[in-house]
């Protein structure tokens, strides 16, 4: 598959970029909302020692290889929602969003579920017996988290999609500031409530998550700017033809033309296409997400100290990866957007336009890291031989800083395309023929211990961003 993104020229780029960042700057935020929750989290655990904050990075680093994979999933739905909003198919967006919503439920309730008889079976990892008491209560109650979370990324997405990214932005920082205070409340046994420690933190997450999803539902639900696009009123507002107007039957005795209602009967066909860009996206985020992981189980093999350090500095990384990856979301729906209104003189413009405003800003986070490590990791912890090895960290972390913001807007650029095969296969080589055995080596033999598995976790980025921008650009040339 070769497409023609027409010729790229700097006026051209300027214009499309400007386009970008107008949907990113909402998604970006809103998803540094989501990150601070986590980030918030580990300064406010910190507090009550290094041992429940190498707890809560043992059990994240489990968590995030099923919370990623199932997002991974999910993101078909604003790449289909949005390729159908460019061709002016509102009845499609409808129904994508309904088939999502079915998606995100089962999915969140199958991960919660497999998550609980992990949670049996943590003993097996190898972590420091200190770390296996803490870990449970928490590791359990953020697991049940994953249906909510779930619900509202499809939504958020939906509404993303369709051209109405700040809503979602609000509602996510609202989470966050209900976090904090919960973590508050729990964590520290504020306002009369009883002091929890970690699982605290554990149930202010949950209760966040779910306001968040219940949130992000009153407010699509009463909002007449997605009406057209809601299931229930869709196609028919647009004139669509064919459509029936509300409130008519539903379900399949409604005929081939009427309107999507949420309990009518479900198409196969919309979920393997829904499928068809999830499996491979999810992959490609469980190959990397999976590495971090495994990171972190090695960072265990290597002792308290180091897996807190670990946490802290992938918690930065993380902060700062979602500037990249909120400007990636909106690429993506951009170039299938283009696809979906037969634009494609202008892929070109907008991918390599995301693809250097994601290089200048990770640029900027990789200076502050290389700079200011050592005051950064201290404010998470006073424990010194943590910030020591979490300083070392963040310098490398500055060094993949730049690869990191180029891998996750090049696939998301593909995903855009509906190019997701090769990619897959890419991010593969990357982190699990890449960087996990170069970690492995450079962390057990050789003298650099922990900052070893942080170079392989570089080496596999960089190897990453270089593979998938060729990628982009073969298939736009």
């Amino acid at each position: 598959m070769v497409l023609c993104g027409g010729v790229l020229d700097f006026p051209s780029l300027l214009r499309e970029l400007r386009l970008t960042l107008r949907l990113a700057v909402p998604i970006v935020v809103g998803q540094v909302g989501q990150t601070l929750m986590g980030v918030t989290d580990s300064v406010m655990i910190g507090r009550i020692g290094k041992v429940p904050l190498a707890a809560s990075a043992f059990a994240s680093s489990i968590f995030n290889f099923v919370y990623i994979t199932g997002l991974g999933l999910l993101l078909a739905v604003s790449i289909n929602v949005a390729r159908a909003h460019g061709a002016r198919q509102s009845r499609e967006c409808a129904e994508f969003l309904r088939h999502g919503m079915a998606m995100g439920l089962v999915l969140g309730v199958g991960a919660a579920a497999l998550l609980f008889g992990v949670a049996t079976q943590l003993h097996r990892f190898g972590q420091p017996p200190e770390v296996l008491g803490e870990v449970n209560p928490f590791f359990v109650i953020i697991a049940a988290s994953l249906v909510p979370v779930f619900v509202f990324q499809v939504l958020k997405q939906y509404s993303e999609a369709l051209g109405h990214p700040w809503a979602p932005m609000v509602i996510l920082l609202g989470a966050v500031g209900l976090n904090v205070f919960l973590n508050w409340v729990l964590i520290y046994g504020r306002l009369g409530a009883p002091a929890l420690g970690l699982a605290g933190s554990g149930w202010a997450t949950f209760i966040a998550r779910t306001v968040a999803a219940l949130g992000m539902w009153w407010w699509l639900s009463r909002q007449a700017g997605v009406k057209a696009e809601w299931p229930a009123y869709a196609g028919a507002m647009a004139g669509e033809p064919g459509a029936a107007a509300p409130p008519g039957p539903s379900g399949p005795e409604a005929g081939p033309g009427a309107n999507p209602r949420w309990l009518a009967a479900f198409s196969k066909d919309r979920f393997a296409a829904m499928l068809h860009l999830g499996v491979p996206a999810a992959s490609q985020w469980l190959f990397e997400v999976g590495a971090f992981s495994a990171a972190a189980i090695m960072m265990g093999w290597l002792g308290t100290t180091a897996l807190a350090a670990h946490q802290i500095a992938l918690s930065c990384a993380s902060f700062t990866f979602m500037f990249p990856l909120g400007l990636s979301t909106a690429t993506s729906m951009r170039l299938s957007k283009a696809l979906g209104e037969g634009r494609r003189d202008a892929l070109r413009a907008v991918g390599f336009g995301s693809l250097g405003a994601g290089f200048v800003l990770m640029a900027v986070f990789a200076a502050g890291f290389a700079g200011f490590g050592h005051h950064i990791a201290a404010g998470f912890t006073p424990d010194p031989g943590v910030v020591a090895v979490a300083a070392q960290l963040l310098v490398v972390a500055a060094f993949f800083q730049l690869f990191d913001g180029a891998q996750v807007i090049g696939a998301a650029a593909l995903r855009g395309l509906h190019d997701v095969k090769i990619p897959t296969v890419l991010t593969f080589v990357a982190y699990w023929l890449v960087a996990l055995p170069a970690g492995y080596l450079l962390a057990f033999h050789t003298a650099l211990g922990p900052v070893g598995i942080w170079v392989g976790l570089a080496a596999g980025l960089g190897s990453a961003a270089l593979l998938l921008g060729w990628r982009f650009h073969r298939l736009t040339g």
